[in-house]
């Protein structure tokens, strides 16, 4: 039996850890799937799409710079991905070139079922404007925290995501401000800017941070990030990164794709010792 082929696709791509994960999701399940990296031109992401669905290619996953063009390109956009304005997952249903997104849904399977984090009624703050942050509202408000404020170092960015999202808010205050307005501290700190990445830091106030305060860097490092060690230094005590994030993102995309969903919590801890 031929395995069916997917792929994860970016710019630059040799560093992701996508074909590692889904390798081990295949040898989990048994499904016949070969998982591969691709390196679009970033001049014909559009191209190299075809080519791999007209070779015979079953799906998908989307990383940067690509994932706002892989929304626009899909015939068809899931819910999820209609409000997250990018896409991360692709595949044809029937004709049509369907698009996803998975990260949303990630990050909550991330912080609940993995970490143990309450998300009804909690306080929460999420830095950043960009298509991470965009990605996650909807499934953080859908989990119904009783506020959820959006920090961006440009506020009408954040002010524009508020607008977007009110309609999904329910009775969630949400609301949008400047990295150094707030000054009490949060339930969950969510940092969806890629500043740790150049071990650079949002301009935060230390007092955001509190005793219980949970804090979760969206990257992920095999040594602490910049952010997450940055809240350490501030008395945190449960800091997360982003890896389990990458996981339960990618083991929906595999149950989008083959109608089975993986266990993640084994892949997670191959992922850290490799």
């Amino acid at each position: 039996m031929t395995n069916d082929l997917y792929a994860v696709i970016g710019h630059p791509i040799s560093h992701s850890k996508s074909p590692r994960i889904h390798s081990l999701f295949a040898q989990q399940t048994g499904e016949p799937v070969e998982y591969t990296a691709i390196q679009a031109p970033l001049d014909d992401f559009a191209g190299t799409v075809r080519q791999f669905f007209e070779r015979g290619g079953k799906g998908l996953n989307v990383t940067v710079p690509f994932k706002e063009q892989a929304w626009q390109l899909a015939d068809q956009r899931t819910g999820r991905a209609e409000k997250a304005g990018a896409a991360n997952t692709l595949y044809y249903d029937n004709d049509r070139l369907v698009a996803d997104n998975t990260d949303g849904c990630g990050i909550v399977r991330d912080l609940v079922d993995n970490h143990g984090v309450t998300l009804k009624d909690a306080r929460i703050l999420l830095l950043g404007a960009g298509g991470a942050v965009r990605g996650v509202i909807g499934p953080l408000l859908a989990e119904q925290p009783a506020e959820l404020v959006i920090a961006n170092r440009t506020v009408t960015k954040a002010e524009a995501l508020v607008d977007l999202f009110s309609d999904d808010a329910g009775n969630t205050r949400l609301s949008a401000c400047g990295f150094g307005e707030p000054d009490q501290p949060f339930d969950l700190i969510i940092n969806g800017t890629s500043a740790s990445l150049q071990g650079d830091l949002p301009a935060l106030s230390p007092k955001v941070i509190g005793a219980q305060t949970v804090v979760y860097d969206m990257m992920y490092s095999l040594k602490t990030t910049t952010f997450n060690q940055w809240a350490l230094d501030q008395g945190a005590t449960r800091v997360f990164d982003g890896l389990g994030m990458l996981v339960e993102q990618a083991a929906e995309s595999f149950r989008v794709w083959r109608g089975v969903r993986p266990e993640t919590a084994s892949v997670v801890e191959e992922l850290r010792t490799d």
